[in-house]
């Protein structure tokens, strides 16, 4: 599972964080930059509407108000088809500067020929110091701030003394525009940066979401490995083990040819009814309306009847309820030590298989006096070549090794004791106090 985890990582996309740089919106797209510049359209309409009113009421010649009206709507298109884009992706390029060239044009244009049209300066600004370099952008805001009055100077012929009285105004307004222009700035600047932001936010929770359910699919396949190898395939053994012993005694033993094919129909009953709960999710048949220590004693009593060894299960301490999750843990660890003491216990004459309660914790032990085998190989990464003597090389140790993180789960420990000629100890505790807080916490 780990290293599922780790291929399916690097094949997932790196999310590094974009610079600040004048593509760093068009990497996530144009819709980042756009959703605050609606804000900008709607104040740039709103100048022009303004601008136009004031042309309309104006004193100047109906022909050159005309004029000024139409330069003034023409920076409308000119916005929107050459300056807009560059202003959202923040880039500096030749474009730019062919925008803010005509916009100029267009702005000086309308003033010259009705001056109600510096009025638009109070959008001109603005869009001229988000389209270029902050000193040519105040270089140019200047100048615009300014036209009016040379427009004023340059009809008059002379510099009289109210052009002289204007100035402080027009010096003032620069001052403000530049600010003005410094401040939209900068507010633009914080929006992309928050727009980056939301979609680094957006990628990485898609990448979590992405990696969770990558981990949930493994984690669910590693519990369906373990439910069927607890069940169904040690059920499969159990019948196999059961059926040619049945055929090697037809001729011989009739009688009892048919006793253990009798017996391999009811394995092959619980079976069916492990594999119908297993679907549906419910609590194991074993343990429907009996407890842990009778379900564990009718399993040790099959035991008995496949091996014929001598197989005593006692229990020890007060009795009681215990939660359906520590219930099915030690029932399954009791299954899978039994199907280790049917596949490998060789030589084994006893089992002996003690259920203990504790104020606090209940313990599982089951001994066996078999071959043995080592069992530290076996549960650090199997044995590959059968060495530890048994017949089929352990299956790699996977049912001990999925034991044990069974019982991990729940918070409890498996220990395993075992060496070539010493028979083996599977001993499981479990804590209840943890699992019974969780259990009523659900």
């Amino acid at each position: 599972m780990r290293i599922h985890t780790q291929e399916e990582d690097s094949r997932s996309p790196r999310t590094p964080r974009p610079a600040r740089s004048p593509l760093a919106t068009a990497q996530y797209g144009p819709e980042s930059g756009s959703r605050w510049f609606g804000l900008w359209d709607g104040y740039f309409a709103i100048s022009y509407l303004v601008t136009v009113a004031l042309l309309f009421t104006s004193e100047e010649d109906q022909v050159h108000r005309a004029f000024a009206i139409g330069a003034l709507t023409l920076i409308v298109p000119w916005y929107a088809g050459v300056g807009r884009r560059p202003m959202i992706l923040r880039t500096k390029s030749r474009r730019n500067m062919v925008f803010c060239a005509g916009l100029f044009l267009l702005f000086a244009s309308s003033s010259t020929l009705d001056l109600g049209g510096s009025f638009a300066l109070f959008a001109v600004v603005p869009m001229l110091m988000m389209s270029l370099p902050m000193p040519s952008a105040i270089v140019l805001v200047v100048l615009a701030n300014l036209w009016p009055l040379i427009v004023v100077w340059l009809r008059g012929g002379q510099f009289d003394p109210h052009i002289m009285s204007v100035l402080p105004i027009s010096l003032l307004g620069i001052a403000l525009s530049v600010l003005l222009g410094l401040w939209i700035t900068r507010v633009v600047q914080q929006s992309a940066d928050r727009a980056v932001l939301i979609d680094e936010l957006r990628l990485s929770r898609e990448r979590e979401a992405r990696l969770s359910h990558q981990a949930g699919i493994s984690a669910e396949r590693e519990r369906l490995a373990r439910e069927i190898h607890d069940t169904l395939a040690q059920s499969l053994t159990s019948i196999i083990s059961l059926v040619q012993a049945a055929e090697s005694e037809v001729v011989a033993n009739p009688e009892r040819a048919r006793s253990r094919l009798g017996l391999a129909g009811r394995v092959a009953q619980d079976s069916l009814a492990e594999a119908r709960t297993f679907v549906s999710a419910l609590t194991p048949p074993a343990l429907r309306g009996s407890s842990l220590v009778q379900a564990v004693r009718r399993q040790a009593d099959l035991l008995m009847e496949e091996t014929e060894l001598t197989v005593r299960c006692t229990a020890r301490g007060a009795e009681q309820p215990l939660p359906t999750a520590v219930s099915v843990v030690l029932l399954r660890s009791a299954q899978e030590a039994f199907a280790n003491v049917r596949k490998h216990a060789r030589h084994a004459r006893r089992v002996e298989v003690l259920v203990a309660y504790a104020p606090d914790e209940v313990r599982l032990v089951v001994r066996d006096d078999g071959a043995g085998f080592e069992a530290d190989a076996v549960l650090a990464d199997g044995p590959q070549d059968g060495r530890d003597g048994r017949q089929d090389g352990g299956r790699n140790g996977y049912g001990l090794r999925g034991m044990r993180a069974r019982v991990e789960e729940i918070g409890g420990m498996a220990e395993v004791s075992s060496s070539p000629g010493k028979g083996t100890v599977v001993e499981v505790t479990v804590p209840l106090a943890p699992v019974v807080r969780e259990t009523a916490g659900e």
